[in-house]
Parts: C-alpha cells; sequence; structure tokens
C-alpha cells in the first residue's frame, strides 16, 4: 500500500495519459511529453510523486453511462456508474488514505502528548480540568460526534481530518497520562530534579522518551481505524466531493449496484468488491503491524 500510494502517479500513467485529463495540464506536459511521467530522470516523475496537482485526484470519467462496465484494456477493474474507473480511484484513494491516516494520527498524537504530558505531570487541578474534557469526548460516540463536527464545518476531506482528529486525541492523552504518572515516580526521575532539572527539562528529556512506548504502538494500530471511519464519513456524503479519489466514496458509487438485473444478481460485483477488498486489506494490514509492533517492543509485557 506504501509502493501504491507513493507512485500512484506511475501506477496510473496508462489512464493519465489516455485519458488527458486536468492533471496531464497541471504538471505542465504536452502531448510531446507526456510520457515523461513514466521516466525516473526527468523532473515530472518526481514532482508527480511528492507533490502532484489536487486534480490528479479527480477520477477520470471512461464514458458518462449510467450503468458500469467491467474490465476492459482501458478500465482494468471496470467504472462505476457514471463512467468513474475503479482502478483509478483505488491507486489514488490509496495516497488519500495515508494521507487522512498520517494528518490525523499525527496530529492526535501531538495534542495527546501536550495534554497527556501536562495532566500527568502537574496533577492536581490541572490533571482534573484536561480529564474531565477527555471524559466528556469519551462520553459522546466518536463517530457520532465527528459527524456533528463535519456537519458544523462542512462537507470536505480536510473538514474530515480536522473531525478525527478532534476526537481521537483524548484516547491519546489518557494513555500517556498514566504512563507518566508510574515514570515520574522513579528515581533517575528524583535524581534529575535534584541536579536542578526544570520542569521542561524533566518532562521532554526524562519523562516523555520513557513514556511514549505505549503511545506509538497504539497510534499505528489507529491508522487503519481512522481510515475507515473516514471511509465512512465519505459514504454517509460528509467527505470528499463527487469524483475524488477516496475509498468511501467509491463503496458510495456501489451503492445502487449491489445486486444486478433480473437473473443476473452479480453482474455488477466488481463495483463494490474491489473497493470493499482494499479497504479490508489496509485495515486488516496496519493491525497486524501494530500488533507486530507492540510485541517487539514488549508494550505491557
Amino acid at each position: 500500500f506504501i509502493v501504491v500510494a507513493t507512485f500512484a502517479p506511475q501506477f496510473t500513467s496508462f489512464q493519465i495519459i489516455n485519458t488527458r485529463n486536468t492533471c496531464v495540464r497541471d504538471l505542465g506536459l504536452t502531448l510531446d511529453t507526456v510520457t515523461d511521467i513514466r521516466n525516473p530522470l526527468k523532473p515530472v516523475f518526481w514532482r508527480s510523486v511528492v507533490v502532484p496537482p489536487a486534480s490528479c485526484f479527480t477520477i477520470p470519467r471512461a464514458s458518462y453511462s449510467p450503468v458500469p462496465t467491467p474490465a476492459s484494456a482501458g478500465t482494468f477493474l471496470g467504472t462505476t456508474g457514471g463512467g468513474y474507473d475503479i482502478y483509478y480511484g483505488l491507486v489514488w484513494g490509496a495516497r488519500s488514505a495515508f494521507y487522512v491516516g498520517v494528518v490525523v494520527v499525527g496530529s492526535g498524537i501531538l495534542i495527546g502528548i501536550i495534554v497527556g504530558s501536562l495532566a500527568g505531570f502537574f496533577g492536581g487541578w490541572v490533571d482534573n480540568v484536561f480529564m474531565r474534557l477527555v471524559d466528556v469526548i469519551f462520553a459522546i460516540p466518536s463517530l457520532v460526534l465527528a459527524i456533528v463536527i463535519v456537519s458544523i464545518l462542512g462537507q470536505s476531506l480536510q473538514n474530515v481530518m480536522i473531525a478525527l482528529a478532534a476526537v481521537s486525541w483524548a484516547g491519546y492523552a489518557r494513555i500517556l497520562r498514566g504512563d507518566i504518572l508510574q515514570v515520574k515516580e522513579r528515581e533517575f526521575v528524583d535524581g534529575a530534579r535534584a541536579l536542578g532539572a526544570g520542569n521542561g527539562r524533566l518532562i521532554f528529556k526524562h519523562i516523555l522518551p520513557n513514556s511514549i512506548t505505549t503511545l506509538l504502538v497504539i497510534a499505528s494500530l489507529d491508522i487503519g481505524s481512522v481510515v475507515l471511519t473516514a471511509s465512512a464519513l465519505s459514504f454517509l456524503g460528509l467527505g470528499a466531493p463527487i469524483g475524488y479519489a477516496d475509498w468511501g466514496q467509491m463503496i458510495t458509487f456501489a451503492r445502487e449496484w449491489l445486486q444486478g438485473p433480473p437473473g443476473q444478481p452479480f453482474a455488477y460485483w466488481y463495483v463494490s468488491f474491489w473497493p470493499g477488498l482494499i479497504i479490508v486489506l489496509f485495515v486488516l494490514g496496519w493491525n497486524l503491524l501494530g500488533d507486530a509492533a507492540r510485541d517487539i517492543l514488549d508494550v505491557r509485557g
């Protein structure tokens, strides 16, 4: 998945070149140079990998047929209703998934580290204030709270990430607080304090490095669930705009084609099968990675 997400422009170069979509124009390519996107010796190759234009995330339409079409030479996995290329949507959707997962989990960890460190180290009223806020967030189902936040902010992938980050930090803060409460009582912390170390030095040099392992393992497990939740929000129509490469939206395209015409119930199986399979494999892969990291680091061992 990491390789596919990183080199999405190259994995979909056939579609980009043959559909002549706006991605070609925004990359500065012409009819004579369009194949440079496949050449690692050309600057456009690396530009498309590192900073692809937003237009490249728009799924090209092989046709405007209201009925899905099966796989062909131009559309490797077929098209959805409306002619959206399933293969292109899944490949660039992998890039969107990593973007959402990394940004949301990274933001949640950052906020969680700040809140958890302050609450665990200082205790008292600081701990009470932050932990009551965490309790309020945990009192509301995370998906429901995310839906409310996105409904207020408006439909967009960025607002989905803001909503998910707003509901995810509380778990990280609580986990880190518990670890810091244990670590701050150890002898090496008392020794550093006796040598004149200030609160900031105690937290960031002595306590936090010895408390963060569990948090990082939990974060690796959460990337899969974050992408799954983001896909659910897109499925509900709260995520990216129509035509944007997003796995949740690919499931939305398949919603009307779960059953084929009379006598052919599985005629359009490919419309829902491929997006569903990709989401399952992505979530399963990150869960297995998190389990492996937990075993290697012997978290809570």
